[in-house]
């Protein structure tokens, strides 16, 4: 069955009255195809594919083309479910550059909403992002984009002030005209007080039970991403050793010639066999 998809409006709706979404990051058409059958509210292509599949240390890697790629592939395999691009670092560094590069996201990617990483700083970008008509998100808490300066993946709002000062971001984040925001890696009542401090749709990851919808990465809770494990990353499979595994099984079969055998591979009548032979036989082959 085609499972019905939610609308920009109904975030906020389904934040009133108090429904838990749930959003999956995906990265491809295979991921994204899963987690629409599952029923996933959210698909959301995060820059964290930089790290997840290809391989870099960080998420800053990423380019625009590329988050348009990966968000194409998303939506071809979960037409039905609401979408959210990241934007990449660098790509909204200013309000001009943020407007060229959001309206060229959604038109191209086929994205329901963009998301950057921005707080009162950048309060006047959100809001030019927001004025021309594209749909926009921001974070709060652990910002990979800020990986250098925060001195690494590190837990956010250790501190009352360090709270509040989280707080004040996303009340000028929602002021700016944002449709949400992000919450990540902080202590649940941090995050709970940011989610109660704004009235737009939240979404969180690491950040306990807070906000109207639970994130996690795919590729973390399938278990295929195991180069390092987050600490609020909960695996529901272990895809890395079954793949490696049969990985495994398939080189044992191919060098001791177990495969490929005769049921996986196609097969010729028997009198063309014998026409084809006569025909190799005389032309000296």
């Amino acid at each position: 069955m085609t499972q019905s998809k939610l609308t920009i409006p109904d975030l906020a709706t389904k934040k009133a009255a108090g429904e838990r979404l749930v959003m999956v990051a995906v990265e491809e058409v295979l991921t994204a195809t899963w987690a629409e059958r599952a029923g996933v509210d959210i698909v959301g292509v995060g820059d964290s594919l930089g790290m997840t599949l290809h391989g870099h240390e960080n998420t800053l890697a990423m380019t625009v083309d590329q988050m348009i790629m990966h968000t194409q592939a998303v939506r071809r395999g979960a037409p039905n479910t609401l979408s959210l691009v990241s934007m990449p670092y660098g790509s909204y560094a200013t309000p001009d550059m943020a407007v060229q590069n959001a309206v060229r996201m959604m038109k191209e990617s086929g994205a329901d909403a963009v998301k950057l990483q921005l707080g009162r700083e950048g309060a006047h970008i959100i809001k030019a992002v927001a004025d021309a008509g594209v749909p926009v998100m921001s974070h709060v808490g652990l910002l990979p984009h800020r990986v250098h300066l925060l001195g690494g993946f590190k837990m956010q709002g250790r501190t009352a002030e360090a709270a509040m000062e989280l707080v004040d971001n996303a009340r000028a984040i929602e002021d700016a005209g944002a449709i949400g925001l992000e919450i990540e890696a902080m202590p649940y009542e941090v995050g709970k007080a940011v989610d109660e401090a704004v009235d737009i749709f939240t979404f969180s990851i690491g950040a306990g039970a807070a906000g109207t919808c639970q994130l996690l990465n795919g590729y973390d809770l399938l278990g295929a991403f195991d180069t390092f494990k987050p600490k609020f990353a909960k695996c529901y499979a272990n895809l890395a050793e079954i793949a490696t595994k049969a990985f495994e099984d398939y080189c044992d079969d191919v060098r001791s010639g177990r495969f490929p055998d005769d049921e996986h591979s196609y097969q010729m009548k028997p009198e063309e066999i014998a026409k084809l032979r006569a025909k190799l036989g005389k032309d000296g082959a």
